[in-house]
């Protein structure tokens, strides 16, 4: 059995009774404990178990979630990369949702370096700063206002949906809490996941922006499906990732080289059985 086949069937194994042992990997499917333990780590490592003495368990579907400060000094290599490539597909006078993601922070950082004639239309209190402080004049800017979340300084609830759904943009930049192995789009706050759906829906074109740390979180609610957006622009996820992704029948813009597992000696792989 290949490995993917191996690890979906892992997969509903915990679905079914919430936790899986090496002993019943190894019984079930008909591999060594080597196997079954490495099988067990991979999966860890993408979000939907967790590795415990002598198997593995499903996560718990609540996430943490980390301030914007916080959240801002993380991955940032990644997330200037990714802005560079986002702002590449964009044109003069375009329209522009950009959400409260820091992800999107960056993106319209990158829009005021080049000083580009755009509307920006954002429910980010930073990105709202931003602009007020540092952007050209031919940079318009359509604050989105509502309940104040301070945690990750932005604006949602009924009134921030209503003034997003009195706009049409050209494009949307959001990011996300996680991306599932199902292909759902998901976020720790109910109105902040209601708010990226509907720059989503109102958007001519949604882009995805995500680094491999979104395949290896967990979030609790819903925004949608990653075959909701046009585009998905990736950083640093691996070749075996790309091709889940490609399968929900999206576009994927690998930005970079893929991540190739490199192959392991036998010791190597005999220590991806250490938490047991």
């Amino acid at each position: 059995m290949l490995a993917e086949a191996r690890r979906t069937a892992i997969v509903e194994m915990l679905r079914a009774n919430g936790s899986v042992t090496v002993a019943e990997v190894q019984e079930q499917l008909r591999v060594s404990p080597m196997t079954a333990r490495r099988d067990l780590t991979e999966l860890s490592r993408r979000g939907v178990a967790h590795r415990t003495h002598g198997g593995a368990v499903i996560p718990s579907i609540s996430a943490h979630e980390d301030s914007f400060a916080q959240r801002l000094e993380a991955e940032t290599d990644a997330k200037r990369i990714l802005a560079d490539a986002a702002v590449e597909l964009l044109s003069p006078r375009d329209a522009v949702f950009i959400d409260s993601s820091t992800t999107s922070y960056f993106v319209a950082k990158r829009i005021v370096e080049l000083g580009l004639e755009l509307t920006l239309v954002t429910n980010s209190l930073p990105v709202m700063q931003l602009i007020g402080a540092h952007a050209p004049p031919n940079v318009e800017l359509v604050g989105v206002g509502g309940l104040l979340r301070k945690l990750t300084q932005s604006f949602v609830g009924p009134h921030a949906i209503r003034t997003i759904e009195g706009h049409f943009t050209d494009h949307a930049f959001v990011s996300v809490k996680a991306l599932t192995m199902d292909g759902v789009l998901a976020d720790v706050d109910p109105l902040e996941a209601e708010v990226k759906r509907t720059m989503i829906a109102q958007a001519n074109e949604a882009i995805l922006l995500i680094d491999r740390s979104k395949l290896s979180s967990r979030g609790l609610n819903a925004i949608g499906g990653v075959s909701d957006v046009s585009l998905v622009l990736a950083h640093g996820i691996q070749t075996a990732d790309l091709r889940r992704i490609e399968k929900f029948d999206v576009p994927v813009r690998l930005i970079g080289e893929p991540v190739h597992s490199a192959p392991r000696s036998p010791e190597a792989l005999a220590a991806a059985g250490s938490p047991d």
